[in-house]
């Protein structure tokens, strides 16, 4: 195997330096606020596709372009973008108000012991349904801190609980922003990466439950949270999740979905007329980062890859991890050190999609396992990282209700992300990867 040229890797390495102290900076020293995200991940990705078109002169900056215009226009980054815009119309129409009608609805219906159970459940078909782990822990959090106050729970379980359901339906939904870019960069349908993260999210969620009921019994002061709630807004949501199981073409389920959306919102009131455009072009809006990100991250690695710079990381990761299983767990790893690096889990599944798919490719694993491999182990690291965008809104929305925790409060007590890493290597290491049929 060719040893590449490792100097071609420099743009990744300028944005990640730029990206990782800027935001450390920001945060820590300067105290910012939500640091992390106040640095505008857009520019430094320019400054690195810079750096990377001052890289190879033997070819000429018009060839470059060519190349650039290449990999933006390939087939599976089209179609990503078309999804994330497609997915941000969705939410925009639906509105998130469902949410806690779902919270309040079961917390109503199950006995307030299993209040904290309640919680991961609901967060786990909220972040499901709506396909943004961020979106369910701003929604969610207030409801944790009240049952926390009502009902003696550990505050900083109850929270953790709403952060590991959020990141379970992070890594499954159809519409997760996550999902869509793992599959359409390994080029492989969404029902196939669900069937596969679902055998491994599945019992991670099951083991977590069980530890939550235990943990919280032990604390329970015997009193209830009771708020309104209406379930018709519940509808499109679940039409969207069963035709993604069913496998129905992702663009005609989102398409049910913003119709039906659509017609309930404005039937029930929760929208009107006039307002419903408004809210499909802001969804859309929500999405423009993240497609910009994709486009700019396509036009960066081809650039890289002419340049020998994806042959040198294959090389060396080659010579650490032998054989499939070593593969899987490189895979897993480079996409860990991604989201560590960039603190945004969709980011890091983008910069890391070119090169898993060398990987599978000269591995012998299929895209189905790269999509899924890629998601959880980006899932696991942002669901634990403490300046990540969950742990800080959660922190936040808290303590914008007068309740104050740490996260390293919350760490300890994050159940799913590390049950779910345990799984992912047993299904790498222990548990053999079924055929496709």
């Amino acid at each position: 195997m060719k040893k590449g040229n490792a100097k071609a890797l420099l743009p990744i390495g300028v944005f990640l330096i730029l990206y990782l102290g800027l935001g450390l900076l920001f945060e820590y020293v300067l105290k910012i606020p939500m640091g992390f995200y106040n640095i505008p991940i857009v520019v430094v990705f320019l400054i690195a596709l810079l750096v990377a078109c001052f890289q190879n002169k033997a070819l000429k900056f018009d060839d470059k372009l060519i190349l650039m215009g290449k990999g933006v226009g390939d087939k599976n980054i089209i179609i990503m973008i078309l999804i994330f815009m497609t997915a941000g119309i969705f939410v925009g129409v639906v509105g998130r108000s469902s949410a806690q009608s779902v919270a309040y609805f079961l917390l109503d219906l199950i006995p307030a012991k299993f209040a904290v159970a309640v919680l991961f459940i609901v967060s786990c078909f909220v972040s499901i349904a709506m396909g943004t782990s961020v979106g369910t822990i701003t929604l969610i959090t207030p409801i944790a801190a009240a049952v926390s106050a009502a009902s003696g729970f550990d505050l900083a379980l109850c929270i953790a609980t709403v952060m590991g359901g959020a990141m379970f339906g992070d890594n499954l939904s159809f519409i997760s922003d996550t999902t869509i870019a793992a599959c359409n960069g390994q080029g492989c349908e969404m029902k196939d990466k669900f069937r596969e993260n679902f055998h491994i999210a599945f019992p991670a969620a099951l083991v977590t439950l069980a530890l939550i009921i235990v943990f919280s019994l032990s604390t329970y002061e015997g009193h209830a949270v009771v708020g309104e709630y209406n379930l018709i807004q519940i509808i499109p949501y679940l039409l969207v999740l069963l035709g993604g199981i069913i496998g129905i073409n992702v663009f005609i389920v989102l398409l049910i979905g913003i119709v039906s959306g659509a017609a309930i919102m404005l039937a029930t009131g929760a929208t009107a007329a006039t307002d419903l455009l408004s809210n499909m072009g802001s969804g859309a809006a929500g999405m423009f980062e993240t497609t910009m990100v994709a486009i700019l991250v396509a036009a960066i690695c081809a650039l890289i890859r002419e340049f020998g710079g994806f042959e040198a990381l294959l090389y060396g990761i080659k010579k650490v991890f032998k054989g499939k299983k070593g593969g899987q767990l490189g895979m897993g790893l480079l996409v860990g050190a991604m989201d560590i690096a960039t603190a945004n889990n969709t980011v890091a599944i983008v910069i890391a999609n070119p090169i898993a798919k060398e990987m599978a490719e000269d591995y012998g694993i299929s895209p189905r396992k790269t999509a899924s491999l890629l998601d959880s182990f980006s899932c696991v690291f942002q669901g634990i990282i403490p300046y990540g965008a969950q742990m800080l809104v959660a922190i936040s929305a808290a303590a914008e209700l007068g309740f104050n925790v740490s996260a390293f409060q919350i760490i300890p007590k994050l159940f799913y992300p590390f049950i779910l890493l345990i799984v992912s290597l047993l299904f790498i290491f222990v548990i053999p990867e079924k055929k496709a049929k």
